[in-house]
């Protein structure tokens, strides 16, 4: 989506995702984070949630590549340029399967005139519908090229 296709309070879905026990390792293995709550099945028995957990990162990740898959950035974000008050509210499990629900919150335009800026409440839910992590997320987005806008 370009800047000018967002509306102040506008709310945006993404697709679902499902994780998998094969997305935690392997971002275990790629960040090299092999905490305990993600890796040792045994240390994860004592715990309230019973086995090992998708690491916040990774679910935060995973909700960009969702934003992506429903179309909403693909091919107009320019960066992220900020992400405040973000919250993990529950534990991500393997299959579980994930969505982001977003709220357009603000909008500006910057010194450059083929750029805008977005600034989302953004809530990643599982699939019984709870909050599982939470923010205020900022993308820059491009403008619609001069040529679109005037076809309409």
């Amino acid at each position: 989506m370009y800047y000018e296709e967002f509306e102040i309070g506008m709310e945006l879905r993404t697709p679902r995702r499902t994780v998998t026990l094969t997305d935690i390792v392997n971002f275990a293995g790629i960040t090299g984070d092999f905490n305990a709550p993600h890796s040792d099945h045994e240390f994860c028995k004592t715990q309230s949630y019973g086995e090992p957990i998708a690491h916040g990162p990774l679910v935060w990740s995973m909700a960009g590549g969702l934003g992506y898959a429903s179309g909403i950035t693909d091919g107009t974000v320019v960066a992220m340029l900020g992400v405040d008050k973000w919250r993990v509210h529950l534990p991500v499990k393997h299959g579980d399967t994930i969505h982001v629900v977003q709220r357009v919150i603000a909008m500006r335009e910057t010194s450059k005139p083929d750029k805008g800026i977005v600034t989302f409440d953004r809530e990643i839910r599982n699939q019984r519908d709870e909050v599982v992590q939470s923010a205020i997320a900022t993308n820059m987005y491009l403008r619609r090229p001069p040529a679109e806008t005037a076809q309409g």
